[in-house]
């Protein structure tokens, strides 16, 4: 792939979209948010024919930490344990790594679409996590990214992948 503004701005505008908190459907309804792929984004996650979605190293790499950020504070978070500055700065650590994937990761326009699925949800689940959604509270909001990172693991290919226990 060549490199040009649209590679460049593409990217940075999908990080700025998904640290603005949109939701997944605003998500999957947007064009252009894609690493400058010019597909519209699937409403449903799903897999390749039947397969996982091809992934690359900084979609591992990046997922991988996002698992391990979240895996330790299951269970205190289900036990009440977790107090809003913790969880504000987890979102914060995972937003971090959202971003870094947007940013990093080169996938088939179709895996990305795929992909965009799974982080709408991890944004919406940190918005949660970090008080900028009111309609949650913030042990749902680290639950429903639990969940997005799972769908990553049964949806994309990577080996090394682990899923999450519930925490309950």
């Amino acid at each position: 792939m060549k490199t040009s503004i649209r590679n460049i701005l593409i990217p940075a505008l999908a990080v700025a979209a998904l640290t603005a908190g949109l939701g997944a459907t605003a998500m999957a309804q947007t064009k252009g948010h894609d690493h400058g792929h010019d597909s519209a984004a699937p409403h449903v996650l799903s897999l390749n024919n039947g397969s996982k979605w091809r992934t690359d190293a900084p979609l591992r790499a990046g997922m991988k930490k996002i698992r391990n950020l979240v895996a330790p504070e299951l269970n205190a978070a289900h036990a009440g344990k977790l107090d809003a500055a913790r969880y504000q700065q987890l979102a914060t650590r995972i937003e971090t790594e959202v971003a870094g994937i947007v940013a990093n990761c080169k996938l088939e326009p179709e895996a990305d679409a795929m992909l965009h699925l799974v982080i709408a949800d991890i944004t919406q689940g940190t918005d949660a996590m970090a008080g900028k959604d009111h309609q949650s509270r913030p042990v749902l909001g680290l639950t429903k990214v639990a969940r997005a990172v799972n769908q990553y693991g049964s949806h994309f290919d990577d080996p090394g992948f682990k899923p999450l226990a519930d925490g309950h």
